[in-house]
């Protein structure tokens, strides 16, 4: 895998730093990776190298208020706030197309991330060559989100290891120990971040009308633990999908795996997931 990094500016100033993980040879196509809250794109380089292998190229970037982008000030979500991080999905997806305007391209959007591109989407549901396959991993019903996020003060996501052993209080991440003890030692990782402003902007993601509007044949491909305590046991996820279908998309695929966590590409089983999203890719995409 070839490394390279790029930067994308936001529309409200802020320099997102983006890491461009190439194959070798000519690529299939051009997978945008988002990553998820209090985390950054440097923990998808492992899954970029899967990619890479397949004949993948991949753009991650580090998210505004995190990883390189965030220049230490992690949590600060800058003028734009959470409009700002939807719009900055299009920023990327906007040069990725100046870049390679004859591949296709995926977006593959964790937990936040994929919030986020649930509502880019409808934002975007005009646009038809925006993308030609979405992967949602570690999502969930925004509706039931927006007002936890909604709030004067930072979510308290705490209440998240309910129910599982409490060692570090990230067990809700991954069954892997290893993993949990990487996400914790990383200093770009479990911050606490300032309150989201505009966050009930979300909540267009969930209003049929919207939905309707996104083209038919988008392929969309959802993955999550069904011991994830976003997913409601799998049925928040499943909410999620019925929701494309009843907008009217044909190609909408909810995968659960029995017993995984929030983190699925750091989860004990993700070597399956990852060949799992990899074939959605090569039958959509590649």
């Amino acid at each position: 895998m070839d490394e390279s990094t790029i930067v994308v500016p936001s529309r409200d100033g802020i320099q997102l730093q983006v890491y461009r993980w190439a194959p070798k040879g000519e690529p299939l196509a051009v997978v945008q990776v988002q990553h998820g809250l209090g985390e950054h794109a440097g923990r998808y380089r492992r899954f970029g190298e899967a990619l890479t292998a397949s004949g993948y190229l991949v753009y991650a970037a580090d998210g505004r208020g995190s990883g390189r982008t965030a220049a230490g000030d992690y949590g600060n979500w800058g003028p734009d706030s959470w409009p700002g991080w939807v719009d900055d999905v299009a920023q990327l997806n906007a040069r990725i197309r100046a870049d390679h305007p004859d591949l296709r391209r995926a977006l593959f959007g964790h937990s936040m991330g994929s919030f986020a591109t649930q509502q880019f989407l409808v934002d975007h549901a005009d646009d038809v060559d925006a993308v030609q396959a979405v992967v949602l991993s570690g999502t969930t019903d925004v509706a039931g989100l927006v007002p936890l996020l909604d709030s004067p003060v930072p979510a308290d996501l705490s209440s998240f290891n309910a129910g599982f052993e409490h060692r570090t209080g990230f067990e809700w991440l991954s069954r892997d120990p290893e993993e949990v003890d990487a996400y914790v030692e990383d200093p770009g990782c479990g911050f606490e971040s300032e309150p989201f402003r505009g966050i009930p902007s979300l909540l267009a993601a969930v209003d049929p009308q919207r939905l309707a509007a996104i083209r038919s044949d988008l392929p969309i491909l959802l993955v999550s633990g069904d011991a994830d305590p976003l997913a409601g046991g799998g049925a928040a996820v499943e909410v999620v999908g019925q929701r494309y279908r009843d907008a009217g998309l044909s190609d909408v695929t909810v995968q659960l795996y029995a017993g995984a966590r929030h983190e699925l590409l750091n989860e004990t089983n993700r070597g399956e997931v990852t060949a799992d999203i990899i074939a959605f890719l090569d039958r959509t995409v590649g």
